[in-house]
């Protein structure tokens, strides 16, 4: 109930109608000021819980952002007319369905944006009721937060950065009263978003538990998740030097260790599909199970490919066979009704609840960053084949394939590198903005190629109509 009642607090304080109401009623029985809120560190830590109860929702990265909506735009699914992703999988931006999820996504990423602006915007004002170990994580949170959704929205609403770093993006919203504001290009963006990162990491170096062996912590914006982002942001802006070196950061730290082969195969009850040990950052979304069964899983319109397609993805008839994500990931429901045969990735299908080391149900946790992705970016930013191909065997033996040969050239390298993305972030999420880093016109699964300005989401009409700024 309390996680609830701040939830809708951050919301109320994310929207213009705040400023009219000195007080936000929860509930006939229960109000509390904002002043309240913030009045104590235990107040802080529940308004940044709410933040993350926020990146949860299902119009963010409890869905949308993960499984749902981006996952249907890369064609991760063999989606059926009468399904509400038939239209995003065709890129029909016109479409009314893709029209109400690009709204859902824009309105709450920026709602998020705001309830991290809120926290931030008060550790300063009300310094004196936080602890200095309090302050530097609290506040090295939520400047991290808001650098991971403004980059989230720009790598869905902003052009691909090597032709349009100088090009008009998106508005990046560092105050809580910031209702119009000039779009930032998209290198303005990437700048800001690293430049809140740094900071971040600079509060949280001192005072993150996870720096001690607190695994706990990586259901939170860790410091190495801080840097993960880093990688991540500076491999999308082409500087491979930093991406290189912020990779290698959390990669040394060996924090997260690769999943264990026992724990990725046991028997389906008890089997780890999330390859938790992994995450770097990882999101709690309490009841996730609840609408990913129903709307993915065991619904009407079930969201797969047929197995033919996943046996192409993991390439079985070249020795993929043996590779645990397919082994063990893609299976088949026996359980529902008129449905024996029918094939699906599991990965969001946890039948083991057990307590997770990252103090999460197995059910209830959403994939942000992982170790792999590391690997990847390490991989692509080696200054010679053979250091790449390296990184990525790493990457291959964990999930039990045969090492590539050494002597590997540059065009088979980034080759097997996408291979990998494609089979790593399978409704995840994270393989459209590959695709679109990479300018991939023809799309795995797609029949027909795309155009590169596909890889664009339209801004919502709501921000043109009201931000002249666009014009």
């Amino acid at each position: 109930m309390k996680c609830k009642k701040i939830l809708v607090i951050l919301l109320c304080l994310s929207t213009i109608l705040v400023s009219c109401n000195k007080y936000l009623d929860v509930n006939p029985k229960s109000s509390i000021s904002e002043e309240q809120l913030f009045s104590s560190e235990i107040g802080f830590q529940q308004a940044l819980d709410g933040v993350y109860a926020l990146f949860g929702s299902r119009n963010l990265f409890g869905d949308n952002l993960s499984m749902g909506f981006e996952s249907a735009l890369a064609q991760n699914y063999n989606i059926p007319t009468s399904n509400a992703f038939y239209d995003t999988s065709n890129l029909n931006f016109n479409s009314t369905e893709v029209i109400s999820y690009l709204n859902s996504i824009w309105s709450g990423g920026y709602n998020a944006i705001a309830g991290a602006n809120k926290v931030i915007q008060n550790t300063q004002e009300k310094r004196s009721v936080l602890s200095d170990q309090g302050y530097n994580r609290i506040r090295g949170e939520a400047l991290a937060l808001r650098a991971y959704m403004h980059f989230e929205l720009l790598r869905l609403f902003g052009p691909e950065y090597v032709s349009g770093q100088n090009k008009k993006a998106i508005p990046y919203k560092t105050a809580v009263n910031q209702y119009v504001v000039v779009p930032s290009t998209t290198q303005m963006v990437v700048q800001k978003a690293l430049a809140d990162l740094k900071e971040a990491e600079q509060l949280l170096q001192n005072s993150d538990p996870i720096l001690t062996g607190d695994a706990v912590r990586a259901t939170k914006m860790n410091y190495y998740a801080v840097k993960a982002l880093e990688a991540r942001i500076y491999l999308f802006a082409g500087d491979k030097t930093n991406a290189f070196t912020a990779a290698q950061t959390v990669v040394k730290a060996n924090k997260f260790p690769f999943v264990d082969f026992g724990a990725a195969t046991a028997d389906a009850s008890s089997r780890d599909r999330l390859y938790i040990t992994e995450l770097i950052f990882g999101l709690r979304v309490a009841n996730l199970r609840n609408w990913t069964d129903q709307s993915y899983f065991r619904g009407p319109s079930f969201m797969r490919r047929p197995l033919i397609d996943y046996q192409s993805l993991y390439e079985t008839g070249t020795g993929g066979s043996t590779d645990i994500r397919y082994m063990a990931r893609i299976e088949t429901d026996n359980s529902v009704a008129n449905s024996a045969g029918n094939i699906f990735c599991s990965k969001f299908w946890q039948t083991y609840p057990g307590t997770a080391p990252t103090d999460g149900r197995l059910d209830e946790i959403v994939p942000m960053i992982r170790l792999s992705e590391m690997y990847y970016i390490l991989a692509e930013c080696a200054t010679t084949p053979v250091d790449g191909v390296n990184y990525l065997n790493i990457v291959r033996q964990s999930r039990n394939l045969t090492p590539l040969a050494d002597n590997i050239t540059q065009e088979l390298l980034n080759s097997e590198i996408t291979k990998e993305y494609q089979k790593e972030f399978h409704a995840e999420g994270q393989l459209f903005f590959y695709y679109k880093r990479q300018n991939i016109v023809r799309m795995q699964f797609k029949s027909t190629d795309i155009s590169l300005s596909q890889y664009v989401l339209p801004i919502p009409d709501s921000e043109l109509e009201f931000n002249p700024n666009y014009k």
